[in-house]
């Protein structure tokens, strides 16, 4: 009996599309497997290049996961043998339209008691979005199997001046001719086709208990302490801001001092509490940094 998978993302600079591609052709060119792709639209396109303005006008219903309307989309199936969800991070949080996606009656529908598989491309921060991606999948009684996180693997502060050179442009490629090619390489989004090389072994037998951890044995994910330990207290401190935003009438002044606070943060505070903890604490928590770092690699939900 032939298997039904869906493929179903978000995507505004073409990247997510790529890696879908490169991810599914395993599974495509299987004679037993159909594979469905369906790319969403919010019905309010988000704005590529972006704006800074814009950008950060987007971090308070992204943190607090207010949903927009999204663009009507149909799925062939009611019922898949696989779903493979394909999002990115926007502030800490799945992007707005990814996370309109979950909380979509209709998506909702075809998730219950389905297996999922999910892959992100971003930066480098994914940890919080996919703890918040997890929960909305385990309330609408899904099966989360997998999980892959893309990521650019450049120095943070090489990536963060790229990322922005990237968003702000629209432009992939060399600022200034000096630093690299912002975003997932192609490198990795091309080697995508790996994972779904072990996406579709396990498919075949239907057996999906031990697939992250052969996922995890073809490093589809990487958890980097230093990029915990930020993303963890980072996460705390957005949503504190998100709240104090989101419905004020001062909103515009303070996304301004948001976006500030977020530079100041990053290229000053950040150093220093990495310094700090590498000196007295990280030494002595060896365990429950391994415990954490175990936890964040899976696909259980605390």
């Amino acid at each position: 009996m032939s298997k039904k998978v869906l493929a179903v993302y978000f995507t505004q600079s073409g990247q997510m599309e790529s890696i879908i591609d490169h991810f599914t052709k395993p599974l495509a060119s299987a004679a037993d497997i159909t594979v469905e792709k369906v790319r969403i639209y919010p019905a309010k396109p988000f704005p590529f290049p972006w704006t800074s303005a814009l950008f950060f006008d987007a971090m308070p219903e992204s943190v607090d996961g207010i949903p927009t309307a999204l663009e009507p989309f149909t799925f062939k199936e009611a019922q898949y043998d696989l779903i493979i969800l394909g999002y990115q991070p926007w502030f800490l949080s799945p992007s707005i339209p990814a996370g309109s996606l979950l909380r979509h009656r209709l998506f909702k529908a075809i998730l219950n008691n389905t297996p999922v598989v999910t892959i992100s491309g971003c930066r480098n921060m994914w940890i919080n979005a996919q703890e918040k991606v997890k929960k909305l999948l385990k309330e609408a009684g899904a099966n989360l199997a997998g999980n892959i996180a893309l990521v650019d693997r450049h120095n943070n502060y090489i990536s963060l001046v790229t990322i922005l050179y990237w968003m702000l442009t629209g432009k992939k490629d060399r600022k200034w001719g000096i630093f690299p090619k912002p975003g997932v390489s192609d490198e990795d989004i091309a080697n995508a086709a790996l994972f779904g090389q072990t996406v579709n072994t396990h498919l075949q037998k239907n057996e999906w208990h031990d697939l992250q951890a052969h996922l995890l044995q073809q490093q589809a994910v990487n958890v980097k302490y230093n990029l915990m330990f930020i993303e963890r207290k980072a996460g705390r401190i957005f949503s504190i801001w998100s709240k104090i935003i989101n419905g004020s009438k001062k909103r515009r002044a303070l996304l301004v001092a948001f976006k500030y606070y977020l530079l100041i943060a990053l290229c000053i505070a950040a150093p220093v509490i990495l310094l700090v903890d590498a000196l007295f604490f990280k030494p002595f928590l060896g365990k429950r940094i391994k415990r954490q770092k175990e936890y964040y690699a899976g696909v259980s939900l605390k």
